[in-house]
Protein backbone atom coordinates (compact mmCIF):
# COMPACT_ATOMS: atom_id res chain seq x y z
CA UNK A 1 0.00 0.00 0.00
CA UNK A 2 1.58 3.35 -1.13
CA UNK A 3 0.40 6.16 0.90
CA UNK A 4 2.12 9.90 -0.11
CA UNK A 5 1.51 12.68 2.22
CA UNK A 6 2.28 16.41 -0.07
CA UNK A 7 1.98 19.29 2.89
CA UNK A 8 2.08 22.27 0.99
CA UNK A 9 1.08 24.32 3.93
CA UNK A 10 2.86 26.10 6.97
CA UNK A 11 0.87 23.95 9.34
CA UNK A 12 3.38 21.29 10.64
CA UNK A 13 1.07 17.54 10.48
CA UNK A 14 2.37 14.33 12.11
CA UNK A 15 2.23 12.84 8.43
CA UNK A 16 3.13 9.49 10.64
CA UNK A 17 -0.25 9.42 12.00
CA UNK A 18 -2.07 10.54 8.95
CA UNK A 19 -0.66 8.10 7.00
CA UNK A 20 -1.43 4.93 10.09
CA UNK A 21 -5.00 6.30 10.11
CA UNK A 22 -5.11 5.95 6.11
CA UNK A 23 -3.52 2.29 6.10
CA UNK A 24 -5.45 1.28 8.65
CA UNK A 25 -9.06 2.58 7.43
CA UNK A 26 -8.28 1.05 4.31
CA UNK A 27 -7.29 -2.48 5.86
CA UNK A 28 -10.45 -2.31 7.32
CA UNK A 29 -12.21 -1.36 4.29
CA UNK A 30 -10.57 -4.41 2.71
CA UNK A 31 -8.87 -2.83 -0.05
CA UNK A 32 -6.46 -4.04 -2.15
CA UNK A 33 -2.61 -3.88 -0.17
CA UNK A 34 -1.02 -2.47 -3.63
CA UNK A 35 -3.78 0.51 -3.73
CA UNK A 36 -1.96 4.21 -3.81
CA UNK A 37 -3.35 6.97 -1.76
CA UNK A 38 -2.35 10.73 -2.16
CA UNK A 39 -3.47 12.74 0.45
CA UNK A 40 -2.86 16.68 0.35
CA UNK A 41 -2.74 19.12 2.27
CA UNK A 42 -2.90 22.76 1.15
CA UNK A 43 -3.91 26.06 2.34
CA UNK A 44 -7.27 28.33 2.27
CA UNK A 45 -7.01 29.56 -1.48
CA UNK A 46 -5.69 26.31 -2.85
CA UNK A 47 -9.04 24.69 -1.15
CA UNK A 48 -11.24 27.54 -2.24
CA UNK A 49 -9.96 27.11 -5.86
CA UNK A 50 -10.73 23.59 -5.62
CA UNK A 51 -14.33 23.76 -3.85
CA UNK A 52 -14.92 25.97 -6.88
CA UNK A 53 -13.68 24.32 -9.79
CA UNK A 54 -15.43 20.89 -8.91
CA UNK A 55 -18.03 21.51 -6.35
CA UNK A 56 -19.08 25.66 -7.76
CA UNK A 57 -19.37 26.18 -4.04
CA UNK A 58 -17.86 29.71 -2.66
CA UNK A 59 -15.05 29.44 -0.02
CA UNK A 60 -13.09 26.70 1.05
CA UNK A 61 -13.92 23.50 2.43
CA UNK A 62 -12.04 21.32 5.07
CA UNK A 63 -11.86 17.71 2.75
CA UNK A 64 -12.30 17.22 -1.05
CA UNK A 65 -11.66 13.39 -2.26
CA UNK A 66 -10.50 12.67 -5.94
CA UNK A 67 -11.40 8.71 -6.76
CA UNK A 68 -9.10 7.47 -9.49
CA UNK A 69 -10.28 3.82 -10.51
CA UNK A 70 -13.22 3.83 -8.65
CA UNK A 71 -12.03 1.06 -6.20
CA UNK A 72 -14.58 -0.19 -3.34
CA UNK A 73 -14.51 -2.02 -0.15
CA UNK A 74 -13.73 -5.82 -0.74
CA UNK A 75 -16.27 -8.30 0.36
CA UNK A 76 -15.38 -11.73 2.16
CA UNK A 77 -14.57 -14.46 -0.84
CA UNK A 78 -14.18 -11.25 -3.42
CA UNK A 79 -10.83 -10.25 -4.48
CA UNK A 80 -9.94 -6.83 -4.34
CA UNK A 81 -9.43 -4.58 -7.18
CA UNK A 82 -5.60 -3.05 -7.64
CA UNK A 83 -5.07 0.04 -8.35
CA UNK A 84 -5.09 4.05 -7.31
CA UNK A 85 -7.65 4.57 -5.02
CA UNK A 86 -7.13 8.62 -5.12
CA UNK A 87 -6.02 11.50 -3.86
CA UNK A 88 -7.82 13.18 -0.30
CA UNK A 89 -7.24 17.07 -0.44
CA UNK A 90 -7.13 18.24 3.28
CA UNK A 91 -6.95 21.95 4.14
CA UNK A 92 -5.23 22.34 7.94
CA UNK A 93 -6.70 25.73 8.49
CA UNK A 94 -10.53 24.63 7.84
CA UNK A 95 -9.60 21.97 9.99
CA UNK A 96 -8.19 23.72 13.14
CA UNK A 97 -11.29 26.50 13.14
CA UNK A 98 -13.63 23.18 13.04
CA UNK A 99 -11.88 21.01 15.77
CA UNK A 100 -11.54 24.31 18.12
CA UNK A 101 -15.44 24.43 17.54
CA UNK A 102 -15.79 20.68 18.06
CA UNK A 103 -13.52 21.01 21.28
CA UNK A 104 -10.71 18.32 19.70
CA UNK A 105 -7.40 18.83 18.36
CA UNK A 106 -6.28 19.71 15.48
CA UNK A 107 -4.64 16.42 14.37
CA UNK A 108 -7.80 14.37 15.32
CA UNK A 109 -10.01 16.36 12.96
CA UNK A 110 -7.57 16.06 10.11
CA UNK A 111 -7.60 12.06 11.17
CA UNK A 112 -11.65 12.29 10.78
CA UNK A 113 -10.89 14.21 7.64
CA UNK A 114 -8.80 11.39 6.12
CA UNK A 115 -11.04 8.81 6.99
CA UNK A 116 -14.19 10.69 5.67
CA UNK A 117 -12.13 11.31 2.58
CA UNK A 118 -11.22 7.61 1.56
CA UNK A 119 -14.71 6.76 2.48
CA UNK A 120 -15.54 9.60 -0.21
CA UNK A 121 -13.26 7.27 -2.80
CA UNK A 122 -14.53 4.07 -1.88
CA UNK A 123 -18.17 5.17 -2.81
CA UNK A 124 -19.68 6.27 0.36
CA UNK A 125 -21.67 9.23 0.06
CA UNK A 126 -23.98 11.35 2.82
CA UNK A 127 -26.56 13.32 0.21
CA UNK A 128 -29.88 11.01 1.58
CA UNK A 129 -30.47 10.73 5.57
CA UNK A 130 -30.00 7.08 5.31
CA UNK A 131 -26.35 7.33 3.48
CA UNK A 132 -25.10 9.46 5.70
CA UNK A 133 -26.60 7.60 8.55
CA UNK A 134 -24.31 4.55 7.34
CA UNK A 135 -21.42 6.48 6.34
CA UNK A 136 -20.56 8.78 9.70
CA UNK A 137 -21.34 5.51 11.61
CA UNK A 138 -18.82 3.36 9.52
CA UNK A 139 -16.40 6.76 10.05
CA UNK A 140 -16.98 6.39 13.59
CA UNK A 141 -16.51 3.23 14.27
CA UNK A 142 -13.11 3.53 12.02
CA UNK A 143 -11.62 6.18 13.59
CA UNK A 144 -12.36 5.08 17.17
CA UNK A 145 -10.81 1.70 17.02
CA UNK A 146 -7.80 3.53 15.16
CA UNK A 147 -7.29 5.87 18.02
CA UNK A 148 -8.15 2.77 20.48
CA UNK A 149 -5.32 0.79 18.38
CA UNK A 150 -2.69 3.78 18.76
CA UNK A 151 -3.22 3.42 22.28
CA UNK A 152 -4.61 7.25 21.88
CA UNK A 153 -7.55 8.98 24.19
CA UNK A 154 -11.02 9.09 21.78
CA UNK A 155 -13.23 12.24 22.40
Amino acid sequence: MSIDVLNETEFSIDELELVACARYVMEQMRVHPKADLCLRLVDEPAMETLHVQWMDLPGPTDVMSFPMDELRPGREGVEPQEGMLGDIVLCPSVAARQAREAGHATEEELLLLTTHGILHLLGFDHAEPDEEREMFELQRQLLLTFLATRGRPTA
